[in-house]
C-alpha cells in the first residue's frame, strides 16, 4: 500500500483524519495487506477483511448489533479501504414480515443512516448522518447505500465524500465539514425526468469530471456532468433490470451489476454487450441471488458480491470461478460463511473505481 495524504481543511477530528494514512509496512494480523478483501457482510451487520489465501477474518468492524452505535453498523451495504481508514455505509435494514436477518424489528426495520470513517482500531473519526435518524436536512441521510472518498472535487478544495443517498433520491458530495457542495437528483422526488433519480444505488467520479450513477429503479446507468446534464445512458440495449452498481473500466467500457437479471454485464460506449456473467446457473443457486456489486480487478478478473447466494466470487474472462468466500446459498456468521454480502473490494485495487488519493492510479 503506497503512502498518501488527504487534502483537508478544518480542525479537530478533521485534522485527525488528515494525517498520513498509508505505509508499506505490514501491521499486526496482516491488516491492510495488499490483496486482502474487504466485504460488507450486510445481514451479519459487519465489515470484515479477509486473507484470501486462508479465508480467515483478520479485521472486523461491527459487533452484530441491530442498533447503530460507535461499535456497530446495521445493514451495511458498502465499504472502502483507503490507507488505514475504512469508509462504511450504514444503510440499515428495511421493515419486513418476517424480519430480515440481522434485524429484530419487522415493523420498523433497523435503520442506521450514517456514512462514517473508522480507523484501524475501530474508532469512528468522521461521520455524516445521524444514527438511526432518516432525514434530508443538514447532516442527515436516508438509506445511504454507497460512498467513496474524493481526494479532489472540481472547484472545491480538500477531501470530499460522494454518497448515494438512496431514500432521498439523490447523489450528494459533502466536504469534511458536513456541507453539501454538489447534488444530482431532486431531494425526496423519485422520477426519471430532468435532475431526477429513482433509487440511486451508486456513484463514481470519473477521470473526465463526470459522475457515473447506477439509477437502480430506472433500470439504467447514466453519466452526468457537474452541470447536471446527462451525456450517456447505459442499459445493455434496454435489458438491464435493477442497476445496482456501475464502474468505468480503463478500456472505456462500463461494468454494470444487473441485479434483477442475476447478471454482471460489460457494455461498450455504444451500449452493446461485450461480456456477461450470470450468477444463478448452478443448480444449488438461489433462483434470484440479486448480485449487487461487481468490480473489475487489476488482473482482469471480476469480483462479484453474489448477495443472496451468500458468497463473494472472483471470475476470470473465461467465466471460471477462481476464488470464492462463503458457501453457495448458505447464510451464516461462523467461519467461512457470509449473510447477504453486498460489497467486496480488494485492498489497494481501485481499477475502474474512484481513486481516493487523486493521483489517477489504483494504489
Amino acid at each position: 500500500m503506497s503512502t498518501g495524504t488527504l487534502k483537508c481543511a478544518g480542525a479537530g477530528g478533521v485534522l485527525l483524519l488528515c494525517t498520513l494514512i498509508g505505509t508499506s509496512a505490514a501491521v499486526a494480523g496482516d491488516f491492510n495487506d495488499r490483496g486482502n478483501i474487504v466485504i460488507a457482510d450486510q445481514f451479519n451487520n459487519r465489515v470484515i477483511e479477509i486473507d484470501p489465501a486462508t479465508h480467515q477474518i483478520i479485521w472486523q468492524f461491527g459487533d452484530g448489533s441491530d442498533q447503530p452505535g460507535p461499535h456497530s453498523v446495521v445493514g451495511v451495504n458498502d465499504a472502502e479501504r483507503f490507507g488505514r481508514f475504512t469508509l462504511i455505509s450504514g444503510t440499515g435494514t428495511p421493515p419486513s414480515n418476517p424480519a430480515l436477518p440481522g434485524c429484530s424489528d419487522p415493523v420498523n426495520g433497523c435503520p442506521d443512516n450514517r456514512v462514517f470513517i473508522v480507523d484501524q482500531g475501530g474508532g469512528i473519526v468522521w461521520q455524516y448522518g445521524q444514527a438511526g435518524v432518516a432525514g434530508a436536512g443538514a447532516n442527515q441521510l436516508n438509506t445511504p447505500v454507497q460512498a467513496a472518498i474524493l481526494a479532489d472535487f472540481p472547484k472545491h478544495r480538500g477531501t470530499h465524500v460522494i454518497i448515494a443517498d438512496q431514500g432521498n433520491a439523490r447523489i450528494i458530495v459533502v466536504n469534511l465539514r458536513h456541507e453539501i457542495v454538489w447534488q444530482y437528483g431532486t431531494t425526496m422526488v423519485p422520477g426519471i425526468g430532468a435532475n431526477q433519480l429513482n433509487n440511486p444505488n451508486s456513484a463514481e467520479l470519473l477521470p473526465n469530471g463526470h459522475v457515473l450513477i447506477a439509477d437502480e429503479n430506472n433500470n439504467r446507468v447514466i453519466e452526468v456532468t457537474l452541470g447536471k446534464q446527462i451525456v450517456a445512458v447505459f442499459s445493455a440495449g434496454g435489458t438491464v433490470s435493477g442497476a445496482a452498481f456501475a464502474s468505468r473500466l480503463r478500456n472505456g467500457h462500463t461494468l454494470i451489476s444487473d441485479s434483477n437479471n442475476s447478471r454482471i454485464v460489460e457494455v461498450n460506449a455504444a451500449d452493446a454487450v461485450v461480456w456477461e456473467y450470470f450468477t444463478n446457473t448452478d443448480p444449488a443457486s438461489n433462483a434470484a441471488p440479486l448480485p449487487t456489486r461487481a468490480v473489475r480487478l487489476r488482473n482482469g478478473d471480476t469480483l462479484i458480491s453474489d448477495q443472496f447466494n451468500d458468497r463473494v466470487i472472483e471470475v476470470n474472462r473465461a467465466k471460471d470461478i477462481v476464488f470464492r468466500q462463503g458457501v453457495l446459498n448458505v447464510a451464516g456468521s461462523t467461519a467461512g460463511l457470509l449473510n447477504g454480502p453486498y460489497d467486496a473490494k480488494v485492498v489497494g485495487d481501485f481499477t475502474g473505481l474512484t481513486p481516493p488519493f487523486g493521483d489517477g492510479d489504483d494504489e
